[in-house]
């Protein structure tokens, strides 16, 4: 069977693909494995406002439940709410049921371990293993060593927007904002963060129905937010995805400000202000040749990782760099979270808003953003690799490098779930690049379909 962990914990159509029982397994699976040195683990669940997010979250309490773990259900709340909440209230895991993104249909589980980060790889590994191998981990346990349902001391919404408002230390009263909620998670927190310091805020997209998250609305669909931004002559526009671990902002002029543009603004105020370490950036292979020239203009250097903001923190950890993150707005502020939090890296934004005395649109304009063209080549799964021996694409490639040296850069990167090899060019003529993709494209199907 295909691995059931994907880049970004278990995720598929809830009901269908995500079952009840495929839950179950995971709690019971998941508390067996991230607890194994407590006798009666802790394990935190929050969730977005999918229809299906109380399905599966009774379904993996009860698994967690079965082998001797207690639950506490913090309910509705981001992604690193759940991050920050494990470790704040010394839980033993967390867990959250979220699709990201995606449309309602889908959901997701992903787990952290007892210090907010997300599982490694053999973790992982270990989880599914039981499950695949369908190894009964709770021998049935009964009577008093059943775990159970307690409550949160403290209201867990209400401590995690205590601890994004102590994230910022610039006052920003008077700044006009619209948030776009996306009907997801952050509903809840992230008015309430905002008015707290003191912002104008203006709110879309925040009446979840359980089947409207992420429709036509937030990251991945910003347009309405675009137009509110405008109309309303707000200085920023903010954009949060379901679970609200990204961030998409929006210019006063309505234009996009997308992962790479935040990163570049918040890595230039923490050069500024002495606190970028090593004067070193994380960012994924996607990140655009503009923000890599960027980043060098300031006098800083780039790391670079596989796609996944999970690589990205695992690089950040190793090299001591402070922030990273994604094009599609994943960011991560290791000096304040474990993960990507879209409120957080909203705030560090507008503080870099605040300090630098200038317009949005102006700090945004000090990237050129290169034009990109992707083009996917179909070809044959067990292909995936082999296009990098081939003679005559490895001289079309080399071709095409030389071509556009300097002004330009490929990238070819198989797809870790489709048949296909997408082929990525960037440049400054968008025709000129198509053609060259769409020809690399062409040559690798031709090879390798």
């Amino acid at each position: 069977m295909s691995r059931l962990f994907g880049t970004d914990g278990v995720r598929g159509v809830a009901n269908a693909e995500l079952t009840p029982e495929l839950a179950f397994n995971l709690g019971k699976a998941g508390a067996y494995v991230l607890s194994k040195n407590k006798k009666r683990p802790i394990v935190l669940i929050g969730k977005d406002t999918r229809i299906s997010g109380d399905m599966l979250e009774d379904a993996i309490s009860a698994g967690i439940l079965a082998v001797g773990g207690n639950v506490v259900k913090v309910g509705v709340l981001p992604t690193p709410a759940i991050a920050y909440l494990v470790r704040s209230m010394k839980a033993s895991a967390g867990i959250m049921i979220s699709a990201s993104h995606n449309t309602f249909e889908y959901n997701g589980i992903k787990f952290f371990n007892e210090n907010g980060f997300k599982l490694d790889d053999d973790i992982e590994d270990q989880i599914e293993d039981i499950i695949v191998r369908n190894i009964d981990v709770n021998s049935h346990i009964t009577g008093e060593r059943l775990g159970r349902c307690i409550e949160a001391e403290n209201d867990a919404a209400d401590a995690y927007a205590e601890f994004l408002k102590k994230t910022i230390d610039t006052d920003l009263s008077g700044l006009k904002i619209v948030i776009d909620c996306a009907n997801g998670s952050a509903c809840k927190v992230s008015e309430k963060v905002f008015s707290d310091l003191g912002v104008s805020v203006s709110v879309i997209a925040n009446e979840p129905d359980g089947m409207n998250i992420n429709h036509n609305c937030g990251s991945t669909h910003p347009e309405e937010l675009q137009k509110r931004v405008l109309s309303e002559k707000a200085d920023i526009g903010l954009a949060f995805d379901g679970d609200a671990d990204r961030l998409i902002a929006v210019d006063e002029k309505g234009r996009l400000v997308d992962g790479d543009k935040t990163i570049f603004i918040c890595a230039k105020m923490l050069k500024q202000t002495n606190a970028l370490v090593d004067d070193k950036v994380t960012v994924t292979v996607m990140s655009n040749l503009g923000f890599h020239k960027a980043i060098e203009a300031i006098g800083a250097v780039t790391d670079v990782t596989q796609v996944g903001d999970r690589y990205v923190l695992e690089s950040m950890l190793k090299t001591g760099s402070v922030i990273g993150g994604e094009q599609s707005g994943h960011i991560i502020f290791l000096n304040h979270g474990t993960t990507g939090d879209g409120i957080l890296s909203a705030l560090q934004l507008l503080k870099a808003y605040k300090l630098s005395g200038q317009k949005m649109s102006e700090l945004a304009d000090e990237i050129t953003i290169y034009p990109q063209v992707l083009i996917n080549a179909k070809i044959l799964n067990e292909n995936k690799r082999k296009y990098e021996k081939d003679p005559e694409i490895s001289k079309e490639i080399k071709r095409i490098e030389e071509l556009i040296a300097g002004e330009g850069r490929v990238l070819i990167r198989p797809s870790g779930t489709e048949p296909l090899v997408r082929v990525m060019i960037e440049g400054k003529d968008i025709n000129h690049i198509r053609e060259l993709a769409e020809g690399l494209a062409a040559l690798i199907t031709k090879k390798m379909g």
